[in-house]
């Protein structure tokens, strides 16, 4: 998977995938894989009956780096069931062994810019379970990019640590499938970090993320398998990208293709696990598995996936026991809006298709109620922290200022961000208010490592004194308590730090530099 910001491709380029040459049948819990004399049958594990929406997990990737000031009002972060797989930490760059999100965003620009530390600290207390994942189809992999065992896994545990983790999400692809002086460092890293965290009483559950054709995982893609186990890595599960198929086939339906690759992929997991003699877990290959679909249009054109693919998916995942269920992404889990006019064209924050209300992540979430690692989620509050205007990190909320969307409060130890403008409403924590009504959306708890909000201010001189009897027009530059302020249109008497919080009507605009 990636962020779709790179030209649309199949990960398959170049390639048809036809039915003439794979067949792929169920046959009384047999897979049948192959035509003619070639066709092999192999046995493939089937869940317990017991096995219950308690064990089974869903999670939704999110692309962290698209939301950002107003945009956060509309957040599908923290919305539908199920955890959150947060995409994708890569490298700073080719030879930089430094964890970003995207190559674009450290991970403090990513705290003060998308409000991570916030959100994940907000998921944490609602007891909702997080995954982080590294790599993709885009940018360089910290694989890749640490030359050593030792400082890759340096690098994995300081996402870890900031955000509390204990499952991580390895999604690899691409080149990365072919490079077997990363594919050793990695396995090896993992497995010096997972050894760690079990020594110091933190568990760490490592899940592969590998693409897959209608016959399965590739020979690439079970080289990553092999790798981790020969390392001794102890993996969670393989999960495969049920996506951009690319078959020539267009009658057979995304929900089929998705569930013939996984049925395949479940022996293939078989295999490995008893050719590295590692025993598999009571529910066998598929208690090993998960499986992700891009939700509406693919990048492949002729490729949808539709609700009634994620329907039959879903029933197909609990029948057969499958431990995981995501999708690529809760960012795009939305109609779009008469205004994009390619609806054939993926977009980064709309499906692509007509969802009349409903959500993928309702219908793939639905009974999946276990957390990604099967240990309960951390809940519980930590102790509120007091709103002072000294010391809160956005002015503390007051039914006498006026609020741009976009513009950020604190109340009652929380941070809030506006939907619309609005003046002299409810409070942004009202219990009677529906989300929608509100003219605020909760982003997350204040936290202690929060920088007090400060105007930015210039030297003392630089522009004469706002005066309230003075005339001002457009262009004139004033001083106001140590902080410049530029006229946007004529005005008298309006004090310049309304402008603060009130950008659309205040006739001020704040400078932050001469």
């Amino acid at each position: 998977m990636r962020p779709l910001v790179a030209p649309a491709r199949s990960r398959f380029a170049g390639r048809r995938l036809s039915f003439a040459r794979i067949a792929l049948t169920v046959v009384a819990g047999l897979v049948v894989v192959g035509v003619g004399a070639a066709a092999a049958v192999v046995p493939v594990f089937t869940a317990p009956a017991a096995s219950s929406g308690t064990d089974r997990w869903f999670a939704g990737y999110y692309d962290v780096t698209l939301d950002s000031g107003e945009q956060l009002a509309r957040s599908t972060m923290a919305q539908g069931p199920g955890g959150v797989i947060l995409a994708f930490v890569v490298a700073a760059g080719d030879d930089e062994c430094t964890p970003t999100w995207g190559k674009a965003y450290t991970l403090d620009d990513a705290a003060s810019r998308f409000h991570l530390d916030r959100r994940v600290e907000r998921l944490r207390r609602e007891g909702r379970p997080l995954a982080v994942s590294f790599g993709g189809a885009i940018n360089t992999e910290l694989a890749a990019a640490c030359t050593t065992v030792d400082a890759l896994a340096q690098a994995y545990g300081l996402v870890l640590d900031r955000y509390g983790i204990d499952v991580i999400d390895l999604d690899i692809e691409g080149d990365a499938l072919n490079d077997a002086e990363t594919t050793a460092r990695r396995a090896a890293a993992v497995a010096q970090l997972q050894r760690q965290r079990t020594e110091q009483g933190t568990p760490l559950d490592v899940w592969l993320t590998l693409p897959v054709a209608p016959d399965g995982l590739t020979d690439e893609g079970l080289g990553q398998v092999s790798s981790m186990l020969d390392a001794g890595v102890h993996l969670a599960g393989v999960n495969a990208m049920t996506m951009n198929f690319n078959a020539d086939d267009r009658s057979v339906s995304m929900a089929d293709l998705s569930i013939g690759s996984l049925r395949a992929t479940a022996s293939q997991i078989e295999t490995a696990w008893q050719e590295h003699d590692v025993p598999p877990p009571p529910g066998g290959a598929w208690s090993l598995m998960g499986a992700t679909p891009m939700i509406g249009q693919n990048d492949v054109a002729h490729d949808v996936f539709s609700l009634d693919d994620a329907r039959a998916l879903a029933r197909f995942a609990d029948e057969a026991g499958l431990e995981r269920v995501s999708m690529w992404s809760l960012n795009r889990d939305r109609t779009c809006g008469s205004n994009y006019p390619h609806p054939r064209t993926v977009s980064v924050s709309c499906s692509g298709v007509e969802q009349a209300g409903e959500t993928f992540s309702g219908v793939l979430g639905d009974g999946r109620d276990g957390t990604p690692s099967g240990r309960p989620a951390p809940t519980g509050d930590s102790p509120s922290i007091a709103d002072d205007p000294e010391t809160s990190p956005f002015p503390v909320w007051s039914s006498q200022s006026f609020y741009s969307a976009g513009v950020f409060v604190v109340w009652h130890g929380s941070v809030y961000v506006s939907k619309w403008w609005n003046e002299d409403g409810d409070v942004p924590d009202d219990p009677t208010l529906d989300a929608d009504a509100s003219a605020w959306t909760y982003i997350g708890p204040v936290l202690a490592a929060d920088r007090p909000f400060a105007l930015p201010t210039l030297p003392a001189g630089t522009y004469t004194e706002w005066a309230a009897s003075e005339l001002y027009n457009q262009g004139d530059r004033v001083m106001y308590d140590g902080t410049g302020y530029e006229a946007k249109w004529w005005s008298r008497g309006q004090r310049p730090d309304r402008s603060v919080t009130d950008r659309d009507y205040s006739p001020w605009k704040l400078l932050s530099e001469p």
